[in-house]
């Protein structure tokens, strides 16, 4: 499980933390090298989340790890009227408000400082709860599906876009040379936290994906699970509902 991997190797200090120090230090460069480092394509596979929540027509909608807010911004098209981007960084958040305020959403936006896995809102509250390349940072990962389990409205939907391993040749392999080599290598070159990108490469590896992950959630509760791979399975978009 993505639990047990941390970005520093502190074992004084948990997993949480560790993950939101590390945000913290990157997240004025977040978006420029995730752009490089994704080929451009993690902009098509929120495009696709979003469709697939604006088909339930949601009001008010979650967005939890929403870093500096991309996948909220996106999340407008939906038509909602109230959304929220919960960050357990107060850097990233800062980056995303700034975008927020030039693009004059922030009658529809509102950024929070919060922690996925204790959600600050009533049960039974949203309509839709969007996760982006957030579930892999939980320090427990099923009290975080828990939580949003929760405070998802009855027939609400969540939409999940988390990373994965692909499993045909040559792509799984081409997938690790990258991962394990190049990713890791952009990330000294570019980055103020070395091991930011080391540690992103490996909880993407870690990280319970497919029927696996399909599975926790049913454990928790939720229902019509479905599993959509992108780009031949580098990534994948879960749907679920309550």
């Amino acid at each position: 499980m993505s639990a047990n991997v941390t970005p520093y190797d502190d074992q004084e200090r948990g997993k949480k933390e560790q993950v939101t120090e590390m945000f913290d230090t990157i997240a004025n460069e977040y978006d420029g090298l995730n752009r490089v480092i994704s080929l451009g394509v993690d902009t098509k596979w929120r495009k696709r989340l979003v469709k697939l929540v604006k088909e339930k027509q949601p009001q008010k909608i979650l967005d939890i790890a929403t870093g500096t807010g991309d996948l909220a911004i996106a999340l407008v098209e939906t038509g909602a009227r109230e959304i929220i981007g919960l960050d357990i960084s107060k850097g990233m958040l800062d980056v995303g408000r700034k975008k927020i305020v030039s693009k004059n959403l922030e009658k529809i936006i509102q950024m929070v400082q919060g922690d996925g896995e204790s959600l600050p809102f009533e049960k039974d509250h949203f309509d839709a709860i969007t996760v982006a390349f957030g579930v892999r940072n939980f320090e427990d990962l099923e009290k975080g599906l828990k939580e949003i389990f929760r405070v998802l409205k009855p027939g609400g939907i969540l939409a999940i876009l988390e990373t994965s391993v692909p499993t045909r040749t040559p792509i799984k392999q081409s997938y690790f040379l990258y991962t394990r080599y190049i990713l890791p290598l952009i990330g000294r070159l570019f980055s103020k936290d070395r091991k930011a990108y080391a540690y992103l490469s490996e909880s993407a590896a870690s990280f319970p994906h497919g029927k696996a992950f399909n599975n926790i959630l049913g454990k928790i509760g939720f229902i019509g699970m479905e599993n959509k791979p992108q780009s031949l399975g580098v990534a994948s978009i879960y749907i679920a509902s309550k």
